[in-house]
């Protein structure tokens, strides 16, 4: 039928209709809250670039993620900002490395609390790079075990889920191996499968102090024109043994997000990134647009397009806003 008989808006006109048949809801169970911490004690720095965002010492780290919980988000992300690095990210692998200390503390008096280790070498590099560096760039295989190493370290330290967002091409498989090598056959691996080298991670540089020192990473992370190797690297990360995959970043890249979804079937996270969560800030500071209305028709879209998992700096937000949490 056509028009008359058939008018959508018979849909639209009730509120109570309108909830009725929303095809996309968003939940705080989708949510994960990205956090930083940083060596010392006390620390509590403001990220400028990112409103609301800070460098946290570890017991600080403690207090924000009880308010991270309160919100009622379940998970966090962590990524550390180191006192001292090193040429190839090795400082990352420590017993004592800042993240480790963190998960300890924060398992401490937060054992509930799932806790997600990025696991990289940007920030644990004196270059900056993601890995140790050979003939002017990354080298491959040599940063696997770095990255392997690492891993079971943060496993060892309590971390529930490892997610590596090196790029390197092997390393869920390396990972993987060494994770059930030392008994952690139970902790699943969030690859960031597609993660683009892309403008919008200029905040992230600035809160993790992760930029590189010369060059930048177009040969390990792909081309944001192209679609289809991005699902060679999606195939090749669930063949090695990635429990979860990522797209990174999710705003302009949610052809992306739909594709692997559809054509996979796997848990698929996105990474709402610090570019994109700063754009809205700015935004929404100049009055220009409702940043609340706007932030959450952003993380709608990101899982309307087929995200099970959102990486979000709006995490606390957002779950405040649908759990009805005032402030």
């Amino acid at each position: 039928m056509m028009f008359p008989e058939t008018r959508l808006r018979r849909l639209r006109y009730n509120s109570v209709l309108r909830d009725m048949v929303t095809e996309t809801k968003l939940s705080v169970d989708d949510l994960v809250m990205p956090l930083f911490v940083c060596a010392g004690t006390n620390v509590r720095n403001p990220i400028s670039s990112m409103p609301g965002n800070f460098q946290l010492s570890v017991e600080n780290l403690v207090e924000e993620c009880k308010d991270v919980v309160a919100s009622g988000v379940k998970a966090v992300l962590l990524f550390g900002i180191p006192a001292e690095k090193d040429e190839d990210g090795t400082v990352a692998c420590q017993h004592n490395g800042i993240v480790q200390q963190a998960i300890r503390a924060i398992k401490a008096e937060l054992p509930n609390l799932y806790i997600i280790a990025d696991v990289c070498n940007c920030e644990y590099t004196t270059h900056g790079h993601c890995g140790t560096i050979i003939d002017g760039d990354v080298d491959n295989d040599t940063t696997l075990e770095t990255l392997a190493a690492q891993s079971v370290s943060l496993a060892e330290s309590g971390a529930d889920m490892i997610a590596p967002s090196d790029m390197m091409d092997g390393r869920v498989g390396r990972i993987r191996e060494a994770l059930d090598e030392n008994k952690f056959e139970k902790i699943p691996i969030m690859a960031y499968s597609a993660k683009y080298a892309s403008g919008f991670y200029g905040p992230f540089r600035e809160a993790a102090e992760s930029a590189p020192k010369f060059g930048n990473r177009a040969t390990y992370q792909m081309n944001p024109a192209n679609s289809d190797e991005a699902m060679r690297e999606v195939e090749l990360d669930i063949a090695e043994g990635a429990d979860i995959v990522m797209v990174k970043p999710a705003l302009s890249f949610l052809d992306i997000i739909y594709r692997v979804k559809t054509e996979f079937k796997m848990p698929t996270a996105a990474y709402n990134v610090s570019g994109e969560f700063s754009m809205l800030k700015a935004a929404a500071e100049k009055d220009w647009i409702d940043g609340p209305r706007v932030m959450m028709e952003i993380l709608t879209s990101i899982k309307r397009a087929g995200a099970d998992i959102i990486i979000t700096y709006s995490a606390v937000d957002a779950a405040k806003i649908l759990n009805g949490i005032k402030g």
